[in-house]
C-alpha cells in the first residue's frame, strides 16, 4: 500500500510524474472527467477546514467520483470516545481513498497502520501538510519553469508552520536550494528542522528579522502569519509586526521574475495592494491544488495496485515514550515508533525527541 503521509515519502520521480498528471489535466480537463466513476474519497477532517477540505472534494467531483465523510469531529463517532485506528477500520468499508486532516500529530500515520486503503495527509497538527507542499511544488513550477537553483524566503510562523517544515522537506531533494528564514525569535524554525533536515542534507539558509532587507535575493517569497497568541510578551508583538508585513511599496524591492506563495488564509500579512502585482501567485496557487491533488488521487489509486509500491511506517519500539504531549502515541493506544538518528533518538509520527 503507497500512502502520502509526509512529502518525503514521495520520491522526487514520483513528484515529477504526479507534476506532470496535474499538468496534463490542466490542459485536458474533459479528458478525466469520468476516470472516477465509481470511487469514493473519504474526507475525515477532525478540524476546521475550509480550502483543503473544499480543495479535495472539488477534485474528486471533477474526477467523477464522489464523496463522503465529515468536517467535523463532533459529528462523527469520535465524539464517543472511537480511536482513529478503529474510525479507518470503517471506513475502509465505504471508501476507496481517505484524506485525513486531525490536530494531534502523527494521526494520519496511525491511520495507515490499519487501513486496505490509500491514506492521504492533509494537515497533522503543526507537523505536516505534504498535500500544501505538492501544491506548492507544482506552482513554483508553474511560476518559474524549474524546482532547481532557487532561493526561497520563508516569512512568519516558522516555529508552528506546518507548510513550512514540509516545503523544506521537499525542496532539500532539489539542486542549489537556498532559504532565507524571516521570522521574529519567538517563531523561528525549529532546531530539529535547521540540524536534521538542513544541515543534514547540505542546505544553505540564513536568517533575518525583515523583509525589505533580503526580497530582492529571493525567487519565491513564503508568506505565513505572525501570530499574536504565540507572544507572552505583547510589546515585543507590536514592536516587530509590521516587519513581517508584505506590502507594495516591499515589493519594489523584488525580483522582476518571483512569485509570492502564501497557504492561506491571510489576516493582514499581505496587504491588498499586493494582489494587482503579477507576481502574487496565492490565488493562483489554490487553484493548482485541486489540479495537484486530482494527480495524486489518482497516482495513489494507480499504485495501489503495484505490489513494488511499498509504504515504510519506519520505526520500532525501543522502550522510549514521545516527548510531544500532543503525539497520537501519547493519547491513543498505537504502537510506539521510534528511529535513531545521528544519536537522536526521535518519534516516528511527529519528529519530536524520545523521553
Amino acid at each position: 500500500m503507497k500512502h502520502l503521509i509526509d512529502p518525503t515519502d514521495l520520491s522526487v520521480q514520483e513528484i515529477s510524474e504526479i507534476i506532470a498528471l496535474a499538468e496534463d489535466i490542466i490542459a485536458n480537463r474533459e479528458k478525466y472527467s469520468e476516470v472516477c466513476r465509481g470511487k469514493k474519497l473519504a474526507t475525515l477532517f477532525y478540524e476546521p477546514s475550509t480550502r483543503t477540505r473544499l480543495s479535495f472534494t472539488s477534485a474528486m467531483m471533477e474526477l467523477g467520483g464522489n464523496v463522503i465523510g465529515f468536517a467535523d469531529a463532533k459529528s462523527s463517532s469520535v465524539s464517543k470516545g472511537e480511536t482513529v485506528q478503529d474510525t479507518v477500520r470503517v471506513i475502509n468499508c465505504f471508501a476507496d481513498i481517505i484524506a485525513m486532516r486531525h490536530k494531534v500529530e502523527g494521526a494520519p500515520l496511525a491511520a495507515t497502520e490499519v487501513s486496505r486503503t490509500p491514506i492521504i495527509n492533509a494537515g497533522d497538527g503543526s507537523h505536516s501538510h505534504p498535500t500544501q507542499t505538492m501544491t506548492d511544488l507544482l506552482t513554483i513550477k508553474r511560476e518559474l519553469g524549474t524546482l532547481n537553483n532557487l532561493t526561497i524566503g520563508l516569512v512568519g510562523d516558522l516555529k508552528y508552520g506546518r507548510t513550512v517544515h514540509s516545503l523544506i522537506k521537499a525542496m532539500t531533494r532539489y539542486e542549489n536550494t537556498k532559504f532565507v528564514l524571516i521570522a521574529p525569535p519567538e517563531l523561528a524554525l525549529p532546531d530539529y528542522i535547521k540540524h536534521d533536515v538542513c544541515d543534514r542534507y547540505g542546505i544553505e539558509y540564513r536568517e533575518s528579522n525583515d523583509i525589505e532587507s533580503v526580497i530582492g535575493d529571493v525567487d519565491i517569497l513564503y508568506m505565513t502569519r505572525v501570530q499574536q497568541e504565540r507572544f507572552t510578551d505583547l510589546d515585543e508583538y507590536e514592536r516587530v509586526k509590521d516587519c513581517f508585513v508584505l506590502d507594495a511599496e516591499k515589493m519594489r524591492g523584488a525580483k522582476e521574475r518571483m512569485a509570492v506563495l502564501h497557504p492561506l488564509p491571510r489576516v493582514n500579512e499581505i496587504a491588498i495592494d499586493v494582489d494587482s502585482d503579477p507576481r502574487a501567485a496565492y490565488f493562483r496557487q489554490v487553484e493548482n491544488g485541486k489540479f495537484v491533488r486530482m494527480a495524486l488521487i489518482l497516482k495513489l489509486l494507480e499504485w495501489q495496485k503495484d505490489p513494488s509500491r511499498q509504504f515504510d511506517h519506519g520505526g520500532k519500539d525501543l522502550g522510549c515514550k514521545c516527548s510531544n504531549p500532543l503525539c497520537i502515541s501519547n493519547l491513543e493506544p498505537v504502537r510506539r515508533r521510534f528511529e535513531t538518528t545521528d544519536g537522536t533518538t526521535r518519534c516516528v509520527y511527529c519528529e519530536w525527541k524520545a523521553e
